[in-house]
């Protein structure tokens, strides 16, 4: 039998198997004097035998509701030999159960000791009928498999549940979220719109809405295929070729692959540029999100390496080496799609291949993307669409260049998890139709624009989209800018009526002060914290951002243990616990039924007791936040039970809130007046410059 006793889980692993929150867990290990002990870890972080946790659990009734997935990942994450063999071990298993059942359940019927002997040469099979004579997935030994038995069988139980792809997808994500550090992921957002471009995305391809036929079967290559997003993003491909730099990785690849599609699965472990494992290949379509900034990508011993056609790329431009590397892998005709630092189109040291990219018709299109598209989040990167020229190929005396960094943000978007992927696609894929069928397309301003290739060969050969793109007209012309001035001039009058009066009393009032925590524990209101909520919220979720600026809900929920999320109603009232600031907002009706984000707190007035606006109103008070704020160095928490509101009958709490909801209406009108205001001057500074507003 496999030795369990190393497999180790953690406080919140233990939260996840249970379906809880951390705070349950070190309840349960105050109170119950059976709970495991530890067996490894630190005393702030301790960890415990997970045979020992699943049996205490059991005994408790602790585990009768929580998903099968959740136990999975459980002996995944605490296998002995590290959790990406214990992925590759469970991606063989699912490879088998799915390619070949029957003899999953021949075997499966032995002994887990008789089991992991038998595993070895079923998983052989397996795999040498995917990969051919050179997998990127060893097959373990059965002294290797002896501990993975369990997670196998339980894998195996996953795939009948959930199918075998979705089981692993569900344990290669959760990998991925617990080692954010160690892996880029391209989202899958990016991919797909990646795929498209190529014409071999999950919709009909380029030729495929042209001609009314289906997408023919290609041959598409990554050659640094990272977690295998780009590839799995490919619609009917005959053929799948995949290179990863770290071995563990590319195995992993190679297993999700396999099991996404039928296709033909070439994976390979190596560095690329190095040690190319495809040198003869002829693909379709090269998708490929390659490392940035690379120094050391092989510029000494690769200089005289065929595949620079276009120039020798300088130490400083490895991503210029992708390029031609994406180039070099294409049959005639072929298309490659990559993802690139802005840099790429703009550093002086690359201009004379970006000339040469240019002057042959290789380089087809530029597309700048939001910010958060995909990492470095922060930065705004391009895709490069390019094809391979040939004989049968005629020279392309245009190339298009699309600026969608813009595209679908209001004033509050930001974030990688929050790009506005359906007008992005419509707005990128609209101008690369028209441009691949025609070799040109009409001017979009601000947006999109085929220019001729003799106009950007200058000194600079600068491609950035943003830099030859005439400005957008419609939002900034006369008549649009007259109708914010009406805007605005409406809201100042409004805000003029409501700026609130104050008046002194005769004496200062002392009235008699509760605080919340006390309010809560005589019922008079409810306390909820927001927090991840279940792994699928559907609707909007309320952030901090939108109770401090005001706005809708614009939030999503990360994955988090399966529980239902806080839902806000009409009536309740919700903070923000982090950052110092006196806020606190009043949920109406078009807010109300919004998940409750992260670093919020809900309170929720029993209407009999407490008018919403009064308790709104006196827990904005500055000397209230500051009696109830702790400070560390980095950071100020609220805690909301200390803080204080006087003791009203309920007539005096609604004159008190009448006043309170008038200050916030008049709050309201001064950040639009100054929304408007900002909208209004920089549209006359835009409109000035550019001629659609005249001086007089």
């Amino acid at each position: 039998m496999p030795d369990e006793s190393t497999a180790e889980v953690t406080a919140a692993g233990i939260a996840r198997l249970a379906g809880v929150g951390r705070a349950a867990v070190s309840n349960w290990r105050r109170r119950h004097a059976d709970f495991p002990k530890p067996v490894g870890g630190t005393e702030t972080s301790p960890s415990f035998a997970l045979p020992e946790v699943e049996q205490w659990l059991h005994d408790q009734g602790k585990l009768a509701e929580v998903p099968l997935r959740e136990r999975v990942w459980q002996q995944l994450a605490a296998h002995p030999a590290g959790a990406a063999t214990a992925l590759a071990h469970a991606g063989c298993v699912l490879l088998l159960v799915r390619d070949r059942h029957p003899s999953w359940l021949e075997i499966s019927a032995v002994s887990d000791a008789r089991l992991a002997r038998l595993l070895p040469t079923a998983f052989e099979t397996v795999l040498s009928a995917r990969f051919g004579g050179h997998p990127a997935v060893r097959t373990p030994t059965a002294h290797a498999l002896q501990p993975s038995v369990p997670l196998l069988r339980a894998s195996a139980e996953l795939a009948a549940e959930l199918g075998a792809y979705e089981a692993f997808e569900f344990l290669l994500g959760r990998h991925f979220e617990a080692n954010p550090r160690q892996y880029t992921l391209t989202p899958p957002g990016t991919a797909e719109l990646m795929a498209a471009l190529a014409g071999v995305s999950a919709e009909k391809s380029t030729a495929g809405s042209r001609t009314g036929t289906e997408q023919p079967a290609v041959t598409v290559l990554d050659p640094a295929s990272g977690t295998g997003s780009l590839l799995c993003a490919v619609r009917r491909p005959a053929a799948l070729y995949a290179q990863e730099a770290d071995a563990d990785l590319a195995a992993l690849t190679a297993l999700r692959l396999a099991l996404h599609s039928g296709a033909d699965v070439g994976a390979r472990a190596g560095d690329t540029l190095r040690a190319d494992a495809f040198p003869e290949l002829g693909a379709d379509v090269v998708l490929c999100h390659p490392p940035f900034n690379e120094r050391n990508w092989g510029h000494d011993e690769l200089a005289y390496d065929p595949r620079w056609e276009y120039g020798f790329p300088a130490r400083t431009e490895s991503e210029l080496a992708w390029v031609q590397h994406a180039l070099a892998r294409l049959r005639e005709g072929g298309t490659a799609v990559l993802l690139m630092p802005p840099a790429a189109a703009s550093r002086r040291s690359g201009r004379r291949i970006r000339a040469d990219l240019l002057r042959r018709g290789a380089l087809r299109a530029v597309v700048a993307l939001p910010a958060g598209a995909a990492p470095p989040y922060g930065i705004p990167l391009h895709l490069w669409v390019l094809r391979r020229p040939g004989a049968a190929q005629p020279h392309a005396p245009e190339v298009l260049l699309v600026d969608a960094a813009g595209t679908g943000h209001d004033n509050a978007g930001t974030g990688h998890d929050k790009q506005p992927w359906p007008a992005v696609r419509a707005t990128v894929l609209d101008a690369w139709r028209a441009f691949d069928r025609h070799g040109t397309a009409e001017e979009q301003p601000g947006v999109s624009r085929a220019l001729p290739v003799i106009g950007l060969l200058d000194d600079d050969v600068d491609l950035a989209p943003a830099r030859h793109l005439p400005p957008p007209a419609a939002d900034r012309g006369a008549a649009a800018l007259d109708s914010v001035r009406e805007q605005l001039t409406g809201t100042l009058r409004r805000t003029a009526r409501l700026t609130p009066r104050p008046a002194a009393p005769a004496r200062p009032v002392r009235l008699p002060l509760t605080t919340v925590g006390e309010l809560a524990r005589a019922g008079a209101l409810l306390l909820r914290v927001g927090g991840p909520g279940a792994g699928t919220v559907a609707g909007p979720v309320l952030t901090e951002h939108d109770v401090v600026a005001g706005t809708a809900p614009s939030g999503t929920l990360p994955d988090g243990p399966d529980e239902e999320p806080v839902r806000t109603e009409a009536g309740d009232v919700v903070l923000p616990v982090l950052g110092g600031g006196s806020v606190a907002r009043v949920v109406d009706e078009a807010t109300a039924g919004a998940a409750l984000g992260r670093n919020l707190q809900l309170l929720r007035p029993d209407p009999a007791a407490l008018d919403p606006w009064f308790l709104a109103g006196f827990l904005r008070g500055t000397a209230n936040h500051r009696q109830a704020s702790s400070y560390a160095s980095t950071a100020t928490r609220l805690d909301v039970r200390r803080l204080q509101l006087p003791r009203l009958p309920l007539a005096d709490q609604r004159r008190y809130g009448e006043r309170f909801r008038t200050l916030a209406a008049f709050e309201d009108a001064l950040r639009l007046a100054g929304q408007l205001g900002e909208q209004l001057v920089q549209g006359l500074f835009d409109g000035l410059t550019d001629g659609t507003v005249s001086p007089e």
